[in-house]
């Protein structure tokens, strides 16, 4: 689990600086920054680390304008970067050479560069995203990437440059204003471009050169003072459904030698919403993938039960989309849930497979998973825990958050101050504030997790159903053995199936049974049994012998 470091220069026990932290960071760790401005330029080569605002979001600015470096550069690793104002002056305020960066409800600016820079590889997951100052506003060069709801406005020269074969896509973005050209696509890149607005460029809206093939869906062009849309010699690409406006003449200017598909769309985007006022149902569905996720819910052993809710949960999600589509009324609909159960019977498995359905279903942008307990929740001291829980929730927001053991949460932890509940309280206005934006599933015992619902009176309202996961049957089990046995390249020879469905159908089933984590335990003591059994052969096993467990090795491994 992620460890959480606190920056404050105010607060006793947190660190006085951003580096200060790092310094001590493990991989993986979130660097929780209190309210302020840091005078720093933060170089984070090869880390894996989240840095992410402990207020609200742009009430911590990282400020390298001194400096005569970028606020955050970064060479490989993995970065996320949440809330934060960053700003430079004559470097990239943000700066991704390789490796991965994530940034979430980030305000870039720098005077004499771009305000993110993504070069050599690097791959840049943005959401809510500004750059209100710069001379560009977005670079990609030999990058990719997603970029949602982004507004680039005021840059001294190109809005959005994407060169070197650069693939990133950019999705319900805004770039206006700018002093140059809006988006400049050039060097044989390939990006793709949806529901994005352009508008007032000093130039082209959308300029396409040097062997480049964009995909430009459902974009508005409009106001600026060059063509719309123009592409240059040896150009190909797509546009399809765009709406150019109030431009130079004329709106979609093509070179000799240039061969873009040109596609009349139904209704304009102008119509449909662009830009950052695009609605989140606006984000793509992928219903192939959704039937694909659904059948690998239905290929799970047992839990009938589970992968019924499943598919009641998904058929009124895509329901509503259809009614959005309608111009019918749709109601808020919660998509946290809560599994209860004995472990070991797929819940984490049914948690990470929902995520993906929701965002296949355009419901979620991410559909990332990450599983928290409570130590990654709660703190040693008054504001630590909410401090903590917020940081958890902001780096999941997009995706779900999968609270294990939550019912944890709702006992004291034998001191006089109960940090636990505090962190119910905290999740429990997250949750309201951000509906929309995140799948929260908490899982537990079935009789604790009652308890769990009742430590906040809004908890239980938050929740839109409570799945039961039952114990698996000992045919099930015995089932679930040999998909282990065979994805491990194993195979179990005659009378091991009885054998296994004789143990299982006499051991006590109390609410500590493991169940699927019971069928894996014994497995492994199968294996450990064969290799004893081939090390007494007195020659080299051949391949059959190594991959086969026998009978013998069952009744030893239960012994």
């Amino acid at each position: 689990m992620a460890s959480t470091l606190s920056v404050s220069p105010q607060q006793p026990g947190a660190y006085p600086s951003i580096r200060d932290a790092i310094e001590v960071a493990p991989p993986g760790a979130v660097i929780s920054i209190a309210p302020g401005t840091y005078q720093e330029a933060l170089a984070l080569d090869g880390w894996q680390i989240s840095l992410v605002a402990a207020g609200e979001p742009g009430s911590v600015t990282i400020d390298a304008t001194e400096l005569g470096r970028s606020a955050i550069s970064s060479s490989g690793g993995a970065l996320t970067l949440r809330g934060l104002v960053l700003r430079a002056s004559d470097a990239a305020a943000v700066s991704a050479d390789g490796g991965r960066l994530e940034m979430a409800q980030c305000t870039a600016s720098a005077r004499y560069s771009a305000g993110v820079s993504v070069t050599n590889g690097a791959t840049l997951q943005a959401r809510e995203v500004k750059v209100d100052q710069g001379q560009y506003g977005l670079l990609f060069e030999d990058a990719g990437g997603v970029v949602e709801h982004a507004e680039i406005r005021g840059v001294s020269e190109d809005g959005v440059i994407i060169r070197l074969g650069a693939d990133p896509t950019l999705r319900d973005c805004v770039v206006a204003e700018c002093g140059f050209r809006g988006m400049y696509i050039y060097q044989g890149s390939r990006p793709t471009v949806e529901r994005c607005e352009v508008t007032k460029a000093a130039d082209v809206g959308i300029s396409v050169a040097h062997q480049s093939t964009p995909t430009l869906r459902l974009c508005w062009v409009h106001e600026t003072q060059g063509v719309g849309i123009m592409f240059g010699r040896g150009c190909k690409g797509l546009v399809e459904a765009c709406e150019v406006e109030q431009t130079a003449e004329p709106g979609i200017h093509v070179d000799e030698g240039a061969s873009p598909e040109i596609r009349e769309g139904e209704r304009s985007a102008h119509d449909a919403k662009v830009g950052v006022r695009a609605p989140e149902s606006a984000l793509q569905q992928d219903p192939a993938r959704v039937e694909k996720l659904l059948s690998t819910l239905d290929g799970m052993v047992g839990l009938a039960g589970v992968k019924a809710e499943v598919r009641s949960l998904i058929d009124e999600i895509q329901v509503n989309e259809w009614r959005r589509s309608a111009g019918l009324a749709v109601g808020a609909v919660s998509h946290h849930l809560i599994f209860t159960g004995a472990p070991g019977t797929g819940k984490t498995t049914v948690a990470r497979i929902y995520g993906e359905l929701l965002k296949a279903l355009g419901v979620l942008p991410v559909g990332k998973f990450k599983e928290v307990s409570r130590r990654d929740l709660v703190g040693q001291y008054i504001g630590h825990t909410a401090e903590k829980t917020s940081a958890v929730f902001e780096e999941s927001m997009g995706g779900v958050l999968f609270i294990d053991e939550a019912y944890t949460l709702a006992r004291s932890g034998g001191t006089g101050a109960d940090f636990g509940r505090e962190a119910i309280d905290t999740l429990v206005k997250l949750m309201e504030d951000h509906r929309d934006e995140i799948a929260i599933i908490v899982a537990g015992y079935t009789k604790e997790m009652v308890d769990f619902l009742d430590a906040n009176a809004g908890l239980a309202s938050r929740f839109a159903r409570t799945l039961e996961f039952e114990n698996y049957s000992p045919e099930q089990l015995v089932l679930i053995v040999n998909r282990i046995a065979a994805n491990d390249d194993y195979v179990l020879a005659g009378g091991v199936d009885a054998g296994l469905l004789e143990w299982f159908g006499q051991i006590e089933r109390d609410q500590n049974f493991g169940n699927a984590r019971e069928a894996r335990r014994l497995l492994e003591g199968m294996r450990k049994a064969q290799s004893g059994r081939l090390r007494a052969l007195g020659r080299i096993p051949g391949r059959d012998d190594l991959r086969t467990l026998v009978l013998d090795d069952l009744l030893v491994a239960t012994r």
